[in-house]
């Protein structure tokens, strides 16, 4: 039975469990992050332990269990999408970077962003970086202003094919081209 709290609200006992589990798994991954980064050295707990804590709580704050879903099926395309995308980008940096006249056509480009605000949207921008020859350069509303090494049509096709792997992947339409 859901028991009622100070603020006339119902706590559900299903999401008083996923909340638990989220904090247990961070606190772990990030537990084992220290470990990592501090093997063998107990006296670095005195200040791991309570950053830790506090990065729990920074963690369950920002990436509420219950704010998205994200599909089972769009995360496995979209990990062999990036990680093809990565490969891609590594193989045309090395390409520019031995060409002996370095073949660039740098510039700006804005790009019209049809996925929902929220976590679907901040993925988006922070792969775009990551991709082949672009950088998110700034934000205004929905536009996103980006810096690509190579200008041109290209760029454009593959921010849409990103967002719609990201929208793939956390199960949200896109807003069709030229609506708010």
């Amino acid at each position: 039975m859901n028991a009622p709290t100070t603020k006339n609200q119902v706590v559900n006992p299903s999401r008083s469990r996923l909340a638990v589990a989220a904090g247990v798994l961070w606190f772990g991954g990030l537990a084992l992050l220290w470990m990592l980064l501090n093997p063998g050295d107990r006296k670095s707990w005195l200040v791991g332990l309570p950053f830790v804590a506090l990065a729990t709580l920074v963690a369950l704050k920002l990436h509420s269990p219950f704010a998205s879903r994200v599909s089972l099926q769009g995360a496995v395309r979209f990990i062999f999408f990036f990680a093809w995308q990565s490969l891609c980008g590594g193989w045309d940096v090395a390409r520019r970077a031995l060409h002996p006249r370095l073949p660039l056509n740098p510039g700006l480009v804005h790009y019209r962003m049809r996925l929902p605000e929220g976590p679907e949207r901040i993925l988006f921008l922070n792969i775009t970086s990551l991709l082949p020859g672009t950088l998110s350069a700034g934000l205004e509303g929905d536009t996103l202003l980006l810096h690509a090494l190579e200008v041109g049509p290209s760029v454009t096709e593959g921010m849409q094919s990103l967002e719609t792997r990201i929208a793939d992947l956390f199960a949200v339409e896109l807003t069709p081209p030229g609506e708010p």
